[in-house]
């Protein structure tokens, strides 16, 4: 038998090779790992699933919200930090918001006019007055002070522009405030502070945050939403500053839910790395072990 060609010996060799990697790589070899992952750490390689009555509720490593058909707080289950992946705790678009601690101006919506998809325009709210609404809302959840520095008792970023960029001041607007809104101070240096017109460029001003004063009781985590947006745990302190909702609305007493607080708290990693956290989905599964 006549020996083939070269080149067609050398595409032979190629293919097998193919089919053996391919064989090892692409099948073996996630096959071995797989198995070995399973026998060793059995329900975390599996995703971490929690079960409720014989079915899958979740995941222990992932977040989620316990909200109403109209995205209200459901009053007696503890809430989650907010979530910047997609709608909301979603994997597949797991991602943070983006926006840093200089995010302070809004852009108010114009009344009437339309985005680039024909839709009602709704403007952009800054970090601050997202992280200012947040606080506000939850304040009112909780029957405690929503206030924080840089924010306006309504819920906005306490921002003026102040005009001209330098030099004494003759103009100043609340920017996050529109009109008609009262501004939530009267002047700055001796100027009559205006409510924010929604469509005005204010750009040309110089950009001052207003800090006031108090100390914010709602914790940071409340207000914020992780890195990846799929952070299922909270602090220790916004969990005990809902202790008292969920012992009203669940008939409990608070020791009894401080308690359940602490079962279901996580130390630092390796004993010293972040802070204690407490996973929501795991505690509000616990709340309802407790009436059977």
């Amino acid at each position: 038998m006549e020996r083939l060609p070269s080149w067609i010996r050398q595409h032979v060799a190629a293919l097998r090779a193919l089919l053996v990697l391919t064989l090892m790589t692409g099948a073996i070899y996630p096959l071995l790992v797989t198995g070995i992952a399973q026998a060793v750490f059995g329900g975390n390689a599996g995703g971490s699933l929690v079960r409720k009555d014989g079915r899958d509720v979740g995941s222990a490593l992932i977040g989620q919200s316990f909200t109403d058909g109209t995205g209200k707080p459901l009053k007696s289950y503890f809430q989650s930090r907010p979530s910047a992946a997609g709608d909301g705790y979603d994997p597949t678009a797991t991602s943070a918001s983006n926006l840093g601690p200089e995010d302070i101006v809004d852009t108010l919506p114009v009344p009437g006019a339309k985005d680039g998809k024909g839709d009602p325009d709704t403007g952009r709210q800054s970090l601050l007055t997202k992280v200012c609404t947040r606080s506000r809302s939850i304040g009112e959840l909780e029957g405690v002070s929503g206030a924080r520095p840089y924010c306006t008792p309504d819920g906005a970023g306490a921002v003026l522009k102040v005009f001209p960029a330098v030099g004494t001041p003759v103009r100043a607007v609340s920017v996050n405030q529109a009109c008609p809104a009262a501004p939530f101070i009267a002047a700055y240096q001796g100027v009559k502070v205006e409510c924010g017109r929604p469509g005005e460029d204010y750009t040309a001003g110089r950009t001052v945050a207003i800090r006031g004063t108090g100390t914010a009781v709602v914790p940071p985590d409340a207000v914020t939403a992780s890195g990846s947006g799929l952070d299922p745990d909270i602090s220790v302190a916004y969990a005990e500053l809902q202790a008292g909702r969920i012992a009203r609305e669940r008939g409990l007493t608070m020791e009894r839910v401080r308690a359940l607080i602490g079962e279901y708290t996580t130390g630092r990693s390796l004993g010293f790395m972040g802070e204690p956290a407490v996973n929501v989905l795991e505690l509000n599964l616990a709340l309802d072990r407790l009436k059977g």
